[in-house]
């Protein structure tokens, strides 16, 4: 999985030294300590390490990584750890570097429409510090209770809210990073317009912690809507998804702040195995639509938009059932059938997980095409597919055959991988949406960015660190 060369092992004088940077009870060495450190929650990766720091400043970051260069030992930043594809597990005993206690929101400007936060801070406890400021963060994922903004940022994270304010690379202003030699860079710019030459902090927003370490982020804020509303509509197949889409735009404009799409098998799914869901529509429909619209003002607007686009889409036969929701209740219990999807797969089996974008236009043909590969490959595989749909992205997972033995499925996992993105990209797409690439697809990376690419991207690694020690063997 990873074939990097075994790190050096820090010596018990050095496991010292990083020991007093951040005092004991922060210098993790136990097996059992370091455990929620070493696996990701669907036990898939599972690594070891040499030592698991937890400093509570910027400063301790910077000894930290100092102290590593001047003795080339690999270091794992690591958030959160809800990442999907390897990049935050130490695979070789490296030493793992938390950024979980650096949670102050240091600074929050309601007029300029900004905050600095630190990395530690979870994604909700972000939006909350908006949100007591009458401000919105717009960043919006199923595990942001747990996750963290240095996570965020260290993937360029997406969810739902993209359509309306786009990815995390879009909702930040400037950083604050530690560079692997230990020096700081203070980019903490709240300007809109700054033309002074290379926008640096854009390097680090997606990089997965092989540039830098990121410990503060001045993050853009929006007005808060002042109501929402929500709705589920039922469609025949994927061409109506695509008609009603381009409907609720010409309806709603930029008042359309969400547009989820999720197959059939999908929501009965969700409904069987996650608690406290159920269908929103009566009967069943091959495709499900959950619309969300905002306004800045509690006149109604929302409401009528999401209406008018509704009763368009039946008029013209595009939708074939619709609901909107009556009561902030039951919009959440609309959005929870949406968020449930991760935990309602367990059940199922082994799920071979594509994070992947198309065109918009092209998601119809991408489906068809991926559906027929996978049955060629492994007939009765259960594709899943669901979708930000108005940016591209789909998660197009794919359950084992019920009664099929989980190892001879997992030894299809590259063959479907394979096909899946091989349709990807004929259709001018990518193999990697939001969750970036780790060591799942650092193999295809090579093969689908092409010699200069790879070339420039070895380049800029180099040149910010140029003795390797920051997480080895991710992305490249």
């Amino acid at each position: 999985m990873n074939d990097t060369p075994t790190p050096a092992i820090p010596s018990p004088d050095l496991v010292a030294r990083f020991v007093e940077i951040v005092g004991a009870r922060h210098a993790l060495t136990d097996p059992d300590q370091q455990l929620p450190y070493l696996r990701e929650w669907r036990d898939m990766y599972a690594g070891r390490a040499s030592l698991v720091l937890r400093p509570g400043s910027t400063e301790e970051v910077s000894r930290i990584l100092a102290l590593a260069n001047e003795h080339a030992l690999p270091v794992v930043p690591q958030a959160g750890n809800t990442g999907l594809v390897g990049a935050q597990i130490p695979f070789r005993g490296e030493i793992v570097l938390s950024v979980g206690r650096l949670k102050r929101v240091r600074a929050v400007d309601p007029l300029g429409f900004t905050m600095t936060v630190e990395t530690g801070l979870t994604l909700a406890e972000a939006q909350a510090a908006a949100d007591e400021a009458n401000r919105l963060f717009p960043l919006s994922l199923p595990s942001e209770g747990t996750c963290q903004i240095g996570g965020n940022l260290g993937t360029n994270a997406g969810g739902v809210g993209v359509l309306a304010y786009g990815n995390t690379r879009q909702l930040v202003l400037g950083l604050e990073v530690v560079l692997a030699d230990g020096r700081i860079w203070q980019g903490l710019n709240a300007l809109k317009k700054d033309n002074t030459g290379y926008d640096v902090k854009d390097l680090f927003i997606g990089s997965e912690g092989t540039l830098g370490v990121i410990t503060a982020a001045v993050l853009k804020l929006f007005p808060k809507p002042a109501e929402k509303a929500t709705a589920v509509a039922g469609l025949p197949d994927l061409n109506a998804v695509r008609s009603l889409f381009g409907l609720a735009q010409e309806t709603a404009g930029s008042s359309l702040t969400a547009f989820e799409m999720m197959a059939h098998i999908v929501v009965d799914t969700i409904t069987r195995h996650a608690p406290g869901t159920r269908n929103p529509l009566p009967g069943a429909h091959p495709w499900y639509v959950l619309l969300e619209t905002s306004g800045l003002k509690p006149d109604g607007a929302a409401e009528r938009l999401l209406t008018e686009t509704l009763e368009a889409a039946m008029a013209q036969g595009i939708a074939t059932d619709a609901v909107v929701a009556s009561s902030l209740t039951q919009a959440r219990d609309f959005w929870r059938v949406r968020e449930s999807y991760s935990e309602a797969q367990k059940p199922l089996g082994v799920s071979v997980k594509n994070d992947v974008s198309v065109p918009v236009a092209a998601i119809p043909e991408f489906i068809a095409r991926a559906d027929a590969a996978v049955e060629r490959i492994c007939p009765g595989a259960r594709p899943l597919p669901i979708s930000h749909f108005g940016d591209g992205n789909i998660h197009y997972n794919v359950a084992q055959p019920a009664g099929m033995a989980k190892d001879a499925y997992m030894a299809m996992w590259d063959d479907i991988v394979h096909a899946v993105h091989e349709v990807v990209l004929d259709l001018g797409g990518s193999i990697s949406a939001e969750h970036g690439i780790g060591v799942m697809k650092r193999a295809e990376l090579a093969q689908v960015k092409g010699e200069v690419a790879m070339d420039l991207m070895r380049r800029i690694k180099a040149a910010f660190d140029p003795r390797g020690i920051l997480n080895p063997g991710k992305v490249l």
